[in-house]
């Protein structure tokens, strides 16, 4: 069974944290039914990813796709979270593998446009 686990930077405040819980219950209902979702941390709160690794195994997953939510690929994203979801899928019999960040993409610019308030 597959798996989204969606990764942020993570946050001393905790209504930043909750931000991607909400995108994670969007995401889920965009799927099919049962589809696995859930959310990780990079540091500064919990779950991390080990946690979040964890969260999808218990859940039945067998192959997790960490989801950076980033918007460009930097150290994190290149290095630190791919490492980090390695180490905690270590103990566990389950593939994981790392998307790209949001990166450039034509629905970020809707997104801008409509944020600006410039949508004609």
């Amino acid at each position: 069974m597959r798996a989204l686990l969606l990764v942020d930077h993570g946050s001393r405040k905790a209504a930043a944290n909750d931000n991607l819980a909400a995108v994670a219950r969007l995401v889920e209902h965009k799927l099919p039914a049962g589809t696995i979702v859930r959310v990780a941390h990079m540091e500064l709160a919990s779950p991390d990813i080990t946690a979040g690794v964890a969260a999808c195994v218990d859940a039945g997953a067998t192959d997790i796709i960490v989801v950076p939510y980033f918007l460009a690929a930097g150290r994190h994203v290149s290095e630190d979270i791919p490492r980090l979801a390695a180490e905690a899928a270590a103990g566990h019999h389950v593939s994981v593998s790392v998307a790209e960040p949001l990166g450039v993409h034509s629905l970020l610019a809707e997104l801008v446009i409509e944020r600006s308030g410039l949508r004609s």
